[in-house]
């Protein structure tokens, strides 16, 4: 079985009926941090029932019904300032977890807009409390060489933020920076004082994936690749899928609906305790056809915008400009707008 595309539905926007997709599973956001700056307008679109998107390339509208959504997968660098939407999120019967990027570049002034590290660590060791460590997965994405950010570096960092995150989490997953597929991400480096990086070649790869197996006997947590097609398996690092259905069967097996949509259902009890019951699931082919090759993810709808991500990372394939990025977070000011982007 494969994956046969959103439903179609009605939804009632400020400019009348309009034709929707109803995804099962939203992405928020692969193009934006939702829950450290668009909190706010998240919680009043899933009350309106639909959001606007409007695709980077082309510009045209897609309307997005949250009538079929039973996962959210948060995507965040500062998740706090959602904290206190979570209680509405659990009432409304949404599933959800997170991937928190804690990297350590605030040395190299990378990732000018974020808190300090140390309050980013005490942020996840607070998160993995409160919603439980299965549900918040730990980047450090992307891993990026200079002159002075040698692999040895690389790994002492990752070290030093893992000894106090490993407790909290059962997943790190990393991507090596992809700098030269991006014409803006080379210009963003260079003009953040970054002139002198260099991308991974497979020799650093695999002295990378032997370090962070050493370091990993200690943490024993599951390690994996974010869209690389660079094989680690024999350093114990597999394949990532980020919008991850087995995750979503281990932590959310009691929602029918999305089992149902994952192909899986669970075994029923029966006379026998000591026999297993056979449940014959089918898994159906949900592979995200829109992402990259080399990308594990099933398929999900992306409700986030480019040019909008106020960490204004040098390395970040989804703003092409400071100057864009601030003009569009201070036009965000109607809390009730269909989208990120006034258009």
């Amino acid at each position: 079985m494969s994956f046969k595309g959103w439903d179609r539905v009605q939804v009632e926007t400020k400019k009348g009926v309009k034709p929707a997709v109803a995804p099962v599973i939203i992405s928020a956001s692969r193009a934006t941090d939702i829950p450290a700056f668009y909190g706010e307008w998240l919680m009043q679109r899933l009350r309106a029932g639909y959001v606007k998107w409007i695709n980077p390339f082309n510009r045209q509208e897609q309307y997005v019904s949250f009538a079929n959504t039973r996962v959210i997968v948060f995507w965040t660098k500062n998740p706090y300032p959602f904290f206190r939407y979570l209680p509405e999120l659990e009432a409304a019967g949404i599933n959800y977890y997170f991937t928190f990027t804690v990297n350590d570049y605030d040395d190299e002034g990378l990732e000018p807009n974020l808190p300090k590290l140390s309050e980013r660590i005490q942020v996840f060791q607070r998160l993995a409390k409160k919603i439980g460590k299965k549900k918040v997965i730990w980047r450090f994405d992307p891993l990026i060489l200079s002159k002075d950010l040698t692999v040895e570096r690389l790994l002492e960092k990752l070290q030093a933020v893992g000894e106090l995150l490993h407790n909290h989490t059962e997943k790190l997953v990393i991507s090596f920076a992809d700098i030269s597929v991006y014409e803006r991400v080379r210009r963003n480096l260079i003009a953040s004082g970054f002139p002198d990086y260099h991308e991974f070649d497979q020799e650093n790869m695999l002295l990378l994936a032997s370090g962070l197996q050493r370091i990993n006997k200690n943490w024993q947590l599951q390690i994996a690749t974010c869209g690389e097609e660079v094989n680690l398996s024999t350093f114990g690092i597999k394949t990532n899928k980020c919008i991850d259905d087995d995750l979503m069967i281990e932590l959310f097996k009691d929602d029918y609906v999305l089992m149902n949509f994952l192909g899986y259902q669970k075994p029923q009890p029966t006379l026998f305790p000591r026999r297993s019951a056979v449940v014959n699931n089918q898994k159906i082919n949900l592979k995200d056809k829109g992402q990259r090759k080399s990308c594990g993810c099933i398929v999900s709808k992306d409700i986030g915008q480019y040019n909008t991500c106020m960490h204004l990372c040098a390395y970040c394939y989804a703003n092409y400009s400071e100057d864009l990025v601030r003009k569009n977070y201070q036009q965000q000011r109607d809390r009730n707008s269909e989208s990120i982007l006034e258009v």
